[in-house]
């Protein structure tokens, strides 16, 4: 609804210049940035910081606790206020479970056009990132407002895991197999929306994907078997896959027959609705990652898609796999999928597609 004192209110994703965690600053530009700022002194309670990119802060209460600490906010990637709160909170929680935790408490991060947006459309955005923490049976316990030139939501997200049971990115073994919780393609999907192409039961597949709370993650992490965990989101699956062969000091190898995708995505993607994240994203790790012969362009832009609140990918014990796979059932991710494997230790870390 808009104030009688204002005009239409534009499409919130007409006011973003990439939505969705498509806004991340790519990954060779935030190298740069991240070398150039000094070292800090780190506490020995720090049991994760920057070293290996991973999805969370944790750090030690106790000898049963640890506190996981993250931060996650982007512009819209829809224009339906409610949706785009509960995406973006969604996606925020997401690294509490990436590191096997359950999460406790978030903050709400708000910035807003106030002059174009009135405070309805804003309050729907902040209800929406409520109804996904009151899914996850946490209190929104206070935040930050500021006025922006374009809209911005997020949240910081707090959780607790005991410390035997913190899953890395960084902590894959050689012969590990890789499992993935949730299809690719919200990139392609959000960047067809964007042009009024994406029909509505697309939509549905993409709110559906988007909003689903990675709850498997505490299960996972208490599977001796499981090694290793991340996120999927902006990087795509190229570079977060990279994270885990840097962290292991391995080649991974992907079977990209095996990766779920959503359906359309392949389609759109053929037509052209890619985002410019996924080219960024090309342009800053496509050298370590080698393609096979007659590799697809539209198949190289769905492997460097842009994921929004994407899946958990999971490194764990070849004997592990099944009940892998039951936790993810039992959750509801009826389309995970055994996507690859960690193969042994290299000098020059890097991603093999086949």
């Amino acid at each position: 609804m808009n104030r009688p004192d204002m005009p239409v209110e534009p499409r919130l994703t007409s006011l973003s210049h990439g939505g969705g965690c498509g806004c991340k600053i790519a990954p060779g530009v935030l190298s740069k940035i991240l070398e150039s700022t000094a070292a800090m002194p780190i506490p020995r309670e720090l049991m994760v910081g920057i070293e290996t990119s991973d999805d969370a802060a944790v750090y030690r209460l106790n000898d049963d606790q640890a506190l996981i600490a993250t931060t996650d906010f982007f512009m819209p990637i829809v224009d339906d206020p409610h949706d785009f709160g509960r995406i973006a909170a969604t996606n925020a929680i997401s690294d509490v479970y990436a590191m096997g935790g359950r999460p406790i408490l978030a903050l709400a991060l708000v910035g807003m056009p106030i002059n174009v947006l009135s405070t309805q459309t804003i309050g729907r955005i902040l209800e929406g990132g409520a109804s996904v923490c009151r899914s996850a049976g946490i209190p929104v316990a206070g935040g930050h407002t500021i006025d922006s030139v374009e809209a911005i939501y997020g949240l910081v997200a707090l959780g607790l895991v005991h410390p035997d049971r913190v899953k890395r990115n960084a902590d894959a073994q050689p012969g590990d197999v890789l499992v993935l919780g949730k299809p690719l393609g919200v990139g392609v999907m959000s960047a067809a929306l964007k042009k009024g192409e994406l029909d509505a039961s697309g939509y549905a597949r993409m709110l559906d994907t988007t909003t689903r709370l990675n709850t498997p993650g505490p299960d996972l992490a208490a599977l001796p078997g499981v090694h290793a965990l991340t996120d999927v989101t902006g990087f795509g699956l190229a570079g977060h896959a990279l994270e885990m062969a840097r962290g292991a000091r391995c080649e991974v190898h992907i079977d990209w027959s095996s990766v779920p995708l959503l359906q359309d995505a392949s389609s759109l993607a053929a037509r052209g609705f890619v985002t410019g994240a996924s080219e960024r994203n090309w342009a800053g790790y496509g050298d370590q990652v080698t393609l096979p012969a007659g590799f697809l362009p539209h198949d190289r832009a769905l492997l460097t898609d842009p994921q929004t609140s994407g899946g958990l990918l999971v490194a764990c014990a070849p004997d592990s796999v099944g009940q892998v796979m039951d936790v993810f059932t039992r959750h509801g991710f009826i389309q995970a999928a055994v996507v690859g494997r960690v193969q042994g230790a290299v000098n020059t870390p890097g991603l093999k597609i086949a």
